[in-house]
C-alpha cells in the first residue's frame, strides 16, 4: 500500500529532525523526541491520539542506523501515541509491514488502554492469511503514553541485601490486596494498595526481606482466552517491557502508573524490603505467525523472533518456539539484546527495583538454537555496571527437553531449584527412597552448585510457586481440578507430588484438617530452615486455596486472590512460618554462605554439620541407603561458624539440632551424648506434645509425634 494514502493534515505539521536516541518518546519543555527501530521499513509515522480517538499523523523523514526519528513541538506528558509503518508485505519472507495497524512503541514508558481482540488487530485477512488486512486496528489496541520522568526519590538507594540474608515472598500485585479488608477499597489490587501499611507491616512481621512481583510489564491476554471469556491473570504475555501494567494503577493510565509504581518501590525500600520483578523476555505477546500485529511484528519481525531449522528446508516465517507461547525472542540479535538490556537498566536506574527473576531463562541463552552459558545476554549483564549488582534469578529451563539446566548457570546467577521442591515434597508424603537426597537439599544442594564455586544461596528453595498447587492444596488434593480454565482439565501438570491424606479436597473432618495443617507447617518449617534462599508463595503461610486448580493463570477472581478473612486462615501454619524465619534471621548458623564440610571449623571443635540417626549416633554409610529410614537429625554447629564476621572476627552462634520425622508413627530419637550440646530447649515444633520451651539435655530420649519437625537450640 502506498504511504501517500495515509497523508493527512498532521503530516504537514512541524516535525523537527530530532535524534535517533534514546529510543521511545522523550519529553522536554520544547518538544518530544520520537525514535523507533524499523530498519526494513519504507516509511513511518508518529500518530498522536486525542481523548476522542482522533488521530493526527506526523511522518518521520529521518532515519539513521535503522531508527526512524523526529521531534514534535508542543507534545505534552500524558499524550497517547502509536506508530504506523509501511514496507514490504511478504509473509513467506517474514516481512509483515502493514500501515493499517497502529503499533505500540516497544520502548513506551507507559501504556494507555487495553487490547480488544477483533479481526482488525491481526495483520492478515482471516480468509487468506497471505493477504494483508486493510482493517484499521486503532480503536482496539493499547497506545504508548508520553511520560515526564521526574520523581522525588529522596535518599532512596538499592538495599543490596546479601543473598544469605534474603527471604523471598512471591506475590501477585492484584491478588495480594483484591480482598484485603484493611486496604482502602479504591486501592485494592494496585501498586498503591501494596504500599499500604496493612501489607508492608504484614510482610515485615512475617519475616520476609524481598517481594518478587509476578509480571508487571505491560501485558495483554491471548486471543484464545478472550474467546473463552477469560483473561491472562499471571501476566506472562508481555507487550511493553518498559511500562508498568496499567490495570494495576489506582491513579490512571496516562503516566500516573509510573509515579505510582515508583512510590510503591520507595515505600518497600523505606521498610527494608527489596523489590524483584518476574520478567518475561523469552517471548512476546504477539505469539506465532498467525498472532496479532500489535508492536514488534509490525516494526521488524525478523529482529525479535527466532525462525527455525535449515533455511533451505523451513519457510522463513516458521517461528522457532521453545517457550510454548508461539515464539522465542532472539536474544542473540543485537537489537533484541539492546531492548532487553535497556529495559533491565531502566527498571534498575529509573524505577529502583533490586533484581529480576527471568522466566524460562534457558530460552534466552540460545546461540544458533543451542544453549550457551557464555551467550551475549549473560556476558553483557555480567559486564554491565548497573546490572551486575542486581539480584539475578534464573528459571533454569524452557519448554524443551534440552532446556533443563538446573545447576548450570554461572555466578552471580542464582536459580529456582525444582529438585529441592520435588524431593522435599516426596519426603513429607513418604515417597522418597530414604533420606540421602533429602539431606543434600537441606544442606544447600552441593551436588548442583558446589562444583563451580557457587555458594548454597545459589539455590532458591521453594515448595510451591505461582505455577502449581498452593501449599494447602498440596496437602488436600491428589489430582488437579482445572475445569474453570475451560480446557477440559487437560492443562496444568499431572506431576503434583501431592497427597490428600485420604479425602480429595476440602473436608469438615477436624482430625483430617489437623493432619493437613501439620503437614503444611512441616513443609514451611523445612523450607525456612534449609540452607539456601527460601521463597514463599503469597498466602501459603495462611492456608490459601485455589480449590485444586494447579494452573490458575487465567483466574482473575477469588480462586487466585488471597482471602484475608481470619475464619478460614491456617494461623498455626502462619505462626510456625514466623518462628522459623525469626530463627533464621537471628542465627547465622541457619543461613550460612559456606558449604558444610562435615568436620570441625576449628581444632578440637564440633563438626560444622553432622547427620544423626534416630538412635543418637551419627549416620553411617549403610544408613544412607536404607529406603525405610524416614527420620533424620541435622546438627548444625555455631561454635564457631566458618564464615568470619564483617571485620574478620570469628563468628560464634548457638548450635542446633533439627529433627525431621516423616513417618506414619511416633518415633523415638536419642540426643547424642557428647560435648557438643549439653543442654538446650525446643525453639520450634509442629508436635503439640513437645511445645516451644521444653528443656532437653544430652542423652535424653524424645518421642517425636508422627510427621513432625522439632528444632532444638543449645542453652
Amino acid at each position: 500500500m502506498s504511504p501517500g494514502m495515509w497523508r493527512s493534515e498532521g503530516e504537514r505539521a512541524a516535525v523537527w529532525p530530532g535524534r535517533n536516541w534514546p529510543l521511545g518518546a522523550t519529553w522536554s519543555e520544547e518538544s518530544t523526541n520520537f525514535a523507533v527501530h524499523a530498519p526494513q521499513a519504507t516509511a513511518a509515522w508518529v500518530c498522536l491520539v486525542d481523548d476522542e480517538g482522533g488521530e493526527t499523523r506526523h511522518r518521520l523523514t529521518e532515519q539513521a542506523l535503522g531508527i526512524w526519528h523526529g521531534a514534535i513541538p508542543g507534545v505534552r506528558p500524558g499524550t497517547r501515541y502509536g506508530y504506523r509503518v509501511d514496507g514490504p508485505w511478504d509473509p513467506a519472507a517474514g516481512l509483515r509491514f502493514n500501515p493499517h495497524k497502529l503499533l505500540l512503541d516497544p520502548f513506551a514508558r507507559a501504556v494507555a488502554g487495553e487490547l480488544t481482540v477483533t479481526p482488525a488487530v491481526f495483520g492478515y485477512d482471516f480468509d487468506a492469511p497471505d493477504r494483508m488486512s486493510e482493517e484499521d486496528s486503532a480503536p482496539y489496541v493499547p497506545l504508548g503514553v508520553v511520560v515526564r520522568d521526574d520523581f522525588d526519590w529522596g535518599d532512596d538507594q538499592p538495599l543490596r541485601r546479601r543473598w544469605r540474608d534474603t527471604v523471598i515472598y512471591e506475590l501477585h500485585v492484584k491478588g495480594m490486596t483484591a480482598l484485603h479488608d484493611r486496604v482502602p477499597e479504591e486501592l485494592r489490587g494496585t501498586y498503591a494498595g501494596l504500599a499500604t501499611p496493612a501489607v508492608i507491616d504484614y510482610l515485615k512481621d512475617l519475616g520476609v526481606t524481598a517481594v518478587e512481583l509476578l509480571p508487571i510489564h505491560q501485558f495483554v491476554s491471548e486471543p484464545a482466552l478472550a474467546e473463552r471469556g477469560l483473561t491472562n491473570y499471571w501476566g506472562y504475555n508481555t507487550l511493553g517491557y518498559f511500562a508498568p501494567h496499567n490495570a494495576y494503577s489506582s491513579s490512571g493510565d496516562r503516566g500516573q502508573q509510573v509515579t505510582e509504581f515508583k512510590a510503591m518501590v520507595k515505600a518497600f525500600h523505606d521498610a527494608g524490603l527489596e523489590v524483584i520483578l518476574d520478567v518475561v523476555y523469552n517471548h512476546t505477546a504477539e505469539a506465532g505467525p498467525l498472532g496479532p500485529t500489535l508492536s514488534f511484528r509490525g516494526l521488524d519481525d525478523s529482529v525479535y523472533c527466532r525462525v527455525g531449522g535449515d533455511p533451505a528446508e523451513v519457510p522463513p516465517d516458521t517461528y522457532w518456539d521453545v517457550t510454548g507461547c508461539g515464539n522465542t525472542v532472539d536474544a542473540a540479535n543485537p537489537f533484541a539484546l539492546r531492548l532487553i538490556l535497556d529495559s533491565l537498566r531502566y527498571w534498575v536506574s529509573e524505577m529502583h527495583v533490586d533484581g529480576f527473576r527471568f522466566d524460562l531463562m534457558s530460552a534466552l541463552t540460545r546461540v544458533d538454537h543451542r544453549i550457551d552459558m557464555d551467550c551475549h545476554l549473560i556476558t553483557a549483564i555480567g559486564q554491565d555496571p548497573v546490572l551486575r549488582h542486581a539480584k539475578l534469578i534464573a528459571e533454569p529451563w524452557d519448554a524443551s527437553m534440552e532446556g533443563y539446566r538446573v545447576g548450570e548457570f554461572p555466578p552471580p546467577w542464582v536459580e529456582w531449584n525444582d529438585q529441592y521442591r520435588d524431593e522435599i515434597r516426596d519426603f513429607w508424603r513418604n515417597h522418597a527412597p530414604g533420606i540421602r537426597t533429602v539431606a543434600t537439599r537441606l544442606a544447600g544442594s552441593s551436588d548442583l552448585y558446589a562444583d563451580d564455586g557457587r555458594s548454597p544461596y545459589a539455590s532458591v528453595n521453594f515448595i510451591t510457586a505461582h505455577d502449581g498447587f498452593t501449599l494447602r492444596d498440596l496437602v488436600s488434593y491428589e489430582h488437579k481440578h482445572n475445569e474453570a480454565n475451560g480446557e477440559g482439565n487437560r492443562d496444568g501438570t499431572d506431576n503434583n507430588r501431592s497427597w490428600n491424606h485420604g479425602v480429595e479436597g476440602e473436608t469438615d473432618d477436624p482430625a483430617l484438617v489437623a493432619v493437613r495443617r501439620r503437614q503444611a507447617a512441616n513443609l514451611m518449617a523445612t523450607l525456612c530452615l534449609s540452607n539456601g534462599v527460601p521463597m514463599i508463595t503469597a498466602g501459603d503461610e495462611r492456608g490459601r486455596t485455589q480449590r485444586g486448580n494447579n494452573n490458575a493463570y487465567c483466574q482473575d477472581n477469588e480462586i487466585s486472590w488471597i482471602d484475608w478473612r481470619p475464619d478460614d486462615a491456617w494461623l498455626d501454619v502462619h505462626e510456625v512460618t514466623k518462628q522459623a524465619l525469626r530463627l533464621r534471621r537471628e542465627h547465622p548458623a541457619l543461613r550460612q554462605r559456606h558449604w558444610f564440610e562435615g568436620r570441625p571449623a576449628i581444632l578440637g571443635g564440633p563438626k560444622d554439620l553432622a547427620w544423626l540417626h534416630p538412635s543418637g549416633r551419627e549416620m553411617e554409610a549403610e544408613d544412607w541407603h536404607d529406603p525405610e529410614l524416614r527420620t533424620i537429625g541435622m546438627f548444625v554447629s555455631g561454635a564457631p561458624l566458618r564464615a568470619p564476621g564483617p571485620r574478620g572476627e570469628q563468628q560464634v552462634d548457638k548450635s542446633f539440632i533439627l529433627w525431621f520425622n516423616a513417618t506414619w508413627l511416633p518415633q523415638s530419637v536419642h540426643l547424642p551424648e557428647n560435648d557438643w550440646v549439653q543442654t538446650g530447649e525446643v525453639v520450634l515444633s509442629t508436635d503439640a506434645r513437645l511445645p516451644v520451651g521444653t528443656e532437653v539435655k544430652a542423652g535424653d530420649e524424645l518421642v517425636l509425634g508422627r510427621r513432625t519437625v522439632v528444632v532444638l537450640r543449645q542453652a
